[in-house]
Parts: C-alpha cells; sequence; structure tokens
C-alpha cells in the first residue's frame, strides 16, 4: 500500500494567495508616455561620480524626466526635471557625493506634464 500525501486546506489557499503577488503589475500612477519614451542611463567618462540620462520624447504629448542616480555607500540622488515636448530630447544629471563609491547604475523617472 503507498501512502498518500494529503495537503491542507490552508496550505492550497496560501499558495493561491501569494501566486498573484508576485506577478508584475502597472500601477495606476504610472504615466503611460514612459512606455514611448527613449532613455539611456550612463556613468560620465571622466567623472564616476556624475550618472546621466538621455531621453528622447516619441509621444505626441509633453513629459518631464529625471535622472535617478545610485550611489554606491552614498545615499542616492535625483536629477533636475527636464521638460520635453513632442520629438524632444534632453539630458538630466545626478552627482553622488565625494565620499561614495561612485555610481552604481542610473536610472530615471518619467511623468506627463
Amino acid at each position: 500500500m503507498t501512502p498518500r500525501i494529503r495537503f491542507p486546506a490552508y496550505a492550497l489557499a496560501l499558495a493561491a494567495a501569494v501566486v498573484p503577488l508576485s506577478a508584475p503589475h502597472a500601477s495606476a500612477g504610472e504615466p503611460r508616455a514612459a512606455a514611448a519614451v527613449d532613455c539611456v542611463g550612463f556613468v560620465h567618462e571622466n567623472d564616476t561620480h556624475h550618472g546621466i540620462a538621455d531621453c528622447t520624447n516619441n509621444t505626441g504629448g509633453t513629459i518631464r524626466f529625471r535622472a535617478e542616480v545610485v550611489c554606491g555607500l552614498a545615499f542616492d540622488v535625483s536629477g533636475d526635471w527636464v521638460t520635453l515636448g513632442p520629438g524632444g530630447y534632453g539630458q538630466s544629471h545626478g552627482h553622488c557625493p565625494v565620499y561614495s563609491t561612485g555610481v552604481g547604475g542610473v536610472g530615471w523617472t518619467v511623468e506627463n506634464a
């Protein structure tokens, strides 16, 4: 006779509740413009504490964006907001403190203007 494995009902309910939480989702506050904006983040060639985000607005409306710079061993910094009309191009810069280990990554935040 082979043993049967039984799962309590609460284990199945817990598994069903956890699975939807791990799926990616878009929040209601996210701008739709972000999908049509082309951005590239990079570290300045001569200054490893300087992060830059280049963005091009491919939407039909006005957007604004800023660089989000991750600084090693220091607080992260945000660049100035840059407003771009349709087809516009711009840069936002952020500079890590001198005591940090430099830029660890550059991201960006995009909003409808």
